[in-house]
Order: C-alpha cells, then sequence, then structure tokens
C-alpha cells in the first residue's frame, strides 16, 4: 500500500517554509531557498513539484548510533561525495572522493545530512541541468532554506523514519 507525505508552501510566510503532511501528522519543513518550481533547472534553489517515491537512504554512524526504518539505509563515507556537474557522466549519483567535477561531500560538517533519504527526482535517466541531490533531510537549527530538498527537524524525523518504507512518496506542490 503507497503511504503518501504531501509537501506544500505555507500560504502566508517566507518562499522557503512549508507544511510536510503525513497522515495525521503536519510538521514544519523548509524548502528551497526559491520556493518550489514546475520548472527545475541546476542550481535554481528550487523545491521540484511532482510525486517522488523514497528510494534509499544515507546516515552519519559516528552521530546516530540506531536507525530504525523500512528504507534500505547505508552509512555515509568519509569518502562520498554527490556529483551535482551537468557535464558529468555520474551527474545526480553517488561519487567516490577525491572528485574532480563539482559534487557534494556527504559527510558535512553541519547535521543537514546525517540523515539523508533519496528522492527519486531526475535519477533514471539523469537529465543534465534539470537539478540534482534533491533529498530529504535535516533542518539546520536555524531553519534556513535549503538548495532545493526537502527538510525536517531531527526528532521528527526520527518519529518518521519507522513509518517509511519504500512504498511512500512525495507529493510535493505548491499552496492551494
Amino acid at each position: 500500500m503507497i503511504k503518501t507525505i504531501h509537501v506544500k508552501q505555507r500560504e502566508n510566510g517566507e518562499i522557503h517554509q512549508g507544511s510536510f503532511i503525513y497522515n495525521d501528522i503536519t510538521l514544519d519543513c523548509c524548502l528551497g531557498r526559491s520556493g518550489i518550481t514546475n520548472n527545475k533547472k541546476e542550481g535554481d534553489g528550487a523545491t521540484p513539484t511532482g510525486t517522488f517515491k523514497l528510494l534509499y537512504g544515507f546516515y552519519r554512524q559516528d552521530r546516530l548510533q540506531t536507525l530504525d526504518s523500512q528504507l534500505d539505509f547505508t552509512p555515509i563515507k568519509e569518502n562520498d561525495g554527490w556529483c551535482d556537474s551537468p557535464q558529468d557522466p555520474n551527474y545526480n549519483a553517488l561519487v567516490k572522493l577525491p572528485f574532480e567535477p563539482s559534487h557534494e561531500v556527504m559527510t558535512r560538517e553541519d547535521r543537514l545530512y546525517d540523515i539523508c533519504i533519496v528522492l527519486d527526482y531526475n535519477i533514471s535517466p539523469a537529465i543534465p541541468g534539470l537539478g540534482s541531490a534533491i533529498f530529504f533531510h535535516l533542518t539546520s537549527p536555524e531553519l534556513k532554506p535549503t538548495e532545493g530538498c526537502v527538510a525536517i527537524d531531527p526528532q521528527d524525523m526520527q518519529v518518521l523514519l519507522p513509518l517509511l518504507s519504500s512504498e511512500t512518496e512525495m507529493i510535493i506542490h505548491p499552496a492551494d
């Protein structure tokens, strides 16, 4: 049975503030600095609209001792990166560092990727320039906008993780 998460911009508030709705749970979330868009492009800072499966996740084993989820999770390694270079054949995929083309480092100093779930956005096939590294991850303590991802509070993520599976889909849409 498909479980559905709805994510939408708040009608009142900053463009990067959203509502995360799962069954009877409604949470605050952070969106891209440019809000939600129907026309996602690499580097635009927008969260794409659409329906995306939760594929799998990564976590910081050095910061989290246990992880309770039905999703497949892999510990992040020191040499893990995510390619965000549209010109590279590894675009929008996990890569091993050192890696010359543009990329994100998965072992971030901040807590954002302590739990990081990959959304099925521009994955198979990855079309160069349509956006990369669209994740469901943790918020910053200051609730800063993301670069295009959906982020929730770490305590909220711990409550939700056991409820999420590969059957979960996230529907991202603008405010009603």
